[in-house]
């Protein structure tokens, strides 16, 4: 059995290669994440299992694997994995949706808070005011008590209902949109939902945690942007790709909404041409939602579980794409 790590984001991979040595499986870590595509097919084309952070799996990358029977996402989102040439191919796509809710629940409630208390101007606004000798509080107003505002949650999964669950007892008034959330799930967390329009336009701050899907992505462009109240703020903790920069860019310097906190892009690291680089109403952190030490050691621990699970033919716990079974290695079939 051969399992091969396109790229990874952790300092080395020893303890999974020790881990994993010791039950005879061999073990490849490669750093592919921008290496062409001949390097990807060559690191990869007889694995049994593909761990994958970064790197596009695309079509033609498949259309290459000899014996590939799962392909684990190291994270919770697989936005650069085609899962249709995963079912042409028979291929399950495991991704691991639980290693890191609380840490992405507690960064945008952490952005939330920053925005709505202007914690970042006001360390501006401190320095400048020490410098002229004087407090001049101008960009930090207005400010409005949180309690009794409205907080929309665009998706209310695992994380988006994390925090409301965790801001329940700050007074918000809570606007949810969530149109795949089932009525047994409305009534356990005791909610209502709204529509998109509806959020967009009454929302004091809106926190984003749903799935990058063609449904989902620049959920925040310029026709959304302009329901928006001018005190209102967004916060997107999710995938870059449900933002429109240039749209909020825009909406940010002609405040047609008070402000942003920004955690994921679609180009990552962002270029320096990045249009929210600079915004003095943007706060901006450079996807880390999903960190803590915890959920560092968490991840690992999932991915080589998944690993087991593939090397006895079990299924992944989670599985993004209509492949439910694990294939057996053609020279085991004869």
């Amino acid at each position: 059995m051969k399992v091969v790590v396109t790229d990874y984001i952790e300092p080395d991979l020893k303890m999974e290669a020790e881990k994993l040595a010791a039950q005879d499986i061999e073990f490849t870590a490669y750093q592919l994440k921008f290496a062409p595509m001949e390097d990807v097919v060559a690191a990869t084309r007889d694995a049994d299992v593909v761990v994958v952070n970064m790197v596009p799996i695309t079509r033609p990358l498949v259309a290459t694997w000899t014996r590939c029977r799962t392909v684990i996402r190291h994270g919770v989102g697989y936005d650069n994995v085609d899962l249709k040439a995963l079912d042409d191919a028979g291929i399950p796509l495991c991704y691991i949706p639980d290693y890191c809710v609380e840490e992405v629940a507690e960064q945008a409630i952490a952005l939330i808070f920053a925005s709505a208390r202007r914690i970042v101007s006001s360390r501006k606004v401190l320095e400048e005011s020490a410098a002229a000798g004087r407090w001049d509080f101008t960009d930090t107003i207005p400010m409005f008590r949180m309690s009794g505002q409205k907080l929309g949650i665009i998706g209310c999964g695992r994380i988006g209902s994390r925090v409301y669950e965790k801001l329940k007892s700050f007074g918000f008034q809570f606007l949810i949109c969530d149109p795949y959330l089932k009525q047994e799930r409305k009534r356990e967390l005791g909610i209502e939902t709204v529509d998109q329009a509806t959020l967009f336009r009454e929302a004091d701050l809106i926190t984003i945690h749903t799935p990058l899907t063609a449904e989902t992505r620049y959920i925040v462009n310029r026709q959304t942007l302009s329901l928006m109240k001018p005190t209102a703020y967004i916060v997107n903790t999710a995938r870059g790709g449900m933002v429109d920069s240039e749209a909020l860019a825009e909406a940010l310097q002609e405040h047609k909404i008070a402000g942003a906190a920004i955690d994921v892009y679609e180009t990552e690291p962002p270029k320096p041409d990045y249009p929210l680089l600079g915004q003095r109403n943007a706060i901006l952190t450079p996807h880390l939602a999903w960190y803590s030490e915890d959920s560092g050691i968490r991840i690992r621990e999932i991915v080589l579980l998944e690993i087991e699970r593939a090397v006895k033919g079990v299924p992944p716990r989670y599985i993004a794409n209509s492949v439910k079974s694990i294939r057996e290695p053609e020279e085991v079939k004869k």
